[in-house]
């Protein structure tokens, strides 16, 4: 049994095991239990439990609802947000924050710096082909998304009513309801994002 447990910590993924640390410790910074957590996202306390031991790669709309939950951004419970507010912020292409889903293929690659308070965030995501982001939870009162579609043809469904942009249309919307994002065709699909709270900043 002890050299079984051993093999299976070995096989973890690092990037995994890094996101399920980060979710543990902001949940206890937060001082919630994982069955709070699992009441306020939705998510089962068996799956936030191997997400948080890091033998489960959650998808990018369970990460989401998780970060919901715990009133933090998704960028931010996923990378680094200790970088002190300033003007002037340089990011890298090889430094680049990127969520894989690990199922899908999906990839969600954030362009800004992850900054405490930056109420605009630059994102990319690579949608192969047939794959869909699920559904994705309610954001606060205010934010917004403005979608670029670049490559291939994206499905964008917001609470139930679905639009169809080819490469080169651009749909804006407000992101407080239940959306998502869905790669129909046979061919790779690729859209921006720039997702802003500055409304709900200012409520």
């Amino acid at each position: 049994m002890a050299r079984s447990a051993v093999k299976k910590i070995g096989r973890q993924d690092p990037v995994s095991r890094a996101f399920g640390d980060r979710v543990r410790l902001m949940r206890e910074q937060a001082d919630l239990t994982l069955d709070q957590i699992s009441k306020l996202s939705g998510v089962s306390r068996a799956m936030l439990s191997k997400v948080e031991r890091g033998e489960k790669s959650p998808t990018i709309g369970v990460a989401k609802r998780i970060a919901h939950a715990l009133g933090t951004s998704f960028s931010a419970l996923v990378g680094d947000e200790t970088v002190a507010r300033r003007a002037f912020a340089l990011v890298r292409k090889d430094q680049r924050q990127v969520f894989r889903d690990a199922e899908t293929g999906f990839e969600r690659i954030l362009l800004s710096p992850v900054m405490a308070g930056l109420p605009v965030e630059v994102v990319l995501h690579h949608l192969p082909p047939k794959a869909s982001t699920g559904k994705l939870p309610p954001y606060p009162a205010g934010v917004t998304k403005h979608v670029v579609a670049t490559r291939g043809r994206v499905t964008v469904g917001i609470d139930n009513v679905e639009t169809v942009l080819e490469e080169g249309d651009t749909l804006y919307f407000e992101a407080d309801v239940e959306h998502w994002f869905e790669n129909r065709s046979a061919r790779p699909a690729e859209y921006y994002l720039v997702i802003s709270a500055a409304q709900a900043l200012s409520r």
